[in-house]
């Protein structure tokens, strides 16, 4: 129950105020229509147009009402994050654990970083931006399309060698320069910076042109993975994210290319809207939880 006042003088104008107020006010179409609204209707009928213990329990009610619509409204809302496809796995398990604490929704699309780079530039509606390098996120922040001092290295990419096929590749890749193989799937170096690395290997070996007849390019790293893991290729230039968690009888053999060998892959975060959803989960990413969830995913921390 609401308290009025013990003093007389402020009790009589409160009594008049809220004498107004019920007698003026009428409740929403959506409420009407269900049990609220039904009992309010009741409550106003019984004030006679009057301030009496009924109108003071109907402004309570309404009260409650319009805090609980105002919290439904505003509690979920859908963030769009644009993902590089070498990310995919990672993102994946860090949006489950951030819609477990939240009631947001994450709506992830995945794709090459340089082709997201572009949709951002043409207006593609996203509200974040997870890139497999630092430089298109640096360039979106040099032309204007980020949120001021937002550029964040979540992640620090390690690319490996890797075939299905079990003893095809040996920790010096000794496979390379023998190439007993048909294909070997490389990511557009042009689009994806697991690309630009693996050439960046090739050319220090002095395969890169030697090789170029048997590349299978793949638009991202993530169609790179699927040419070879599908068995199409026999081996292929991946994400060491891509493969840390296969099953036993997937694992096959790998080469840990040295970090000397390639420029190192700063995968960066940008936040394009400012929203108080995606300010959430750009928060979420930075947190420990989310940092030991990339690591063991196989990406290295800055």
């Amino acid at each position: 129950m609401l308290n009025l006042g013990n003093n007389k003088h402020q009790s009589l104008i409160s009594l008049l105020s809220l004498n107004t107020f019920v007698a003026s006010w009428h409740p929403p179409h959506f409420l009407v229509s269900d049990k609220w609204g039904c009992h309010i209707k009741r409550l106003m009928q019984k004030t006679g147009g009057g301030a009496t213990k009924y109108s003071v329990e109907l402004l309570a009610l309404i009260v409650m009402l319009i805090a609980l619509l105002s919290s439904q409204l505003t509690h979920a809302d859908e963030i769009r994050v644009a993902v590089a496809s070498n990310f995919t796995t990672a993102i994946k398990e860090l949006s489950s654990k951030f819609e477990e604490q939240s009631e947001h929704k994450v709506k992830l699309i995945f794709g090459a970083t340089g082709r997201h780079y572009a949709q951002i530039k043409n207006g593609a509606p996203f509200d974040l931006f997870f890139a497999a390098d630092s430089w298109r996120p640096e360039l979106l922040e040099k032309e204007g399309l980020v949120q001021k001092n937002c550029r964040y290295t979540y992640a620090l990419g390690k690319l490996v060698l890797w075939s299905p096929k079990t003893g095809l590749i040996d920790q010096q890749a000794t496979v390379l320069e023998q190439g007993n193989f048909y294909h070997i799937a490389v990511a557009n170096p042009k689009l994806a910076p697991y690309g630009k690395a693996a050439q960046e290997v090739l050319e220090i070996r002095r395969l890169w042109k030697p090789l170029k007849a048997k590349m299978v390019r793949g638009e991202n790293i993530g169609q790179t993975f699927q040419f070879v893991k599908s068995g199409n290729v026999a081996l292929g230039f991946v994400a060491l994210s891509q493969v840390k968690h296969l099953e036993d009888d997937e694992q096959g053999s790998t080469w840990n290319i040295p970090d000397s060998l390639y420029s190192p892959i700063k995968q960066q975060a940008v936040l394009l809207n400012k929203t108080p959803a995606a300010e959430e989960f750009f928060a979420f990413v930075k947190s420990d939880q989310a940092r030991e969830i990339i690591k063991n995913f196989g990406y290295g921390l800055p």
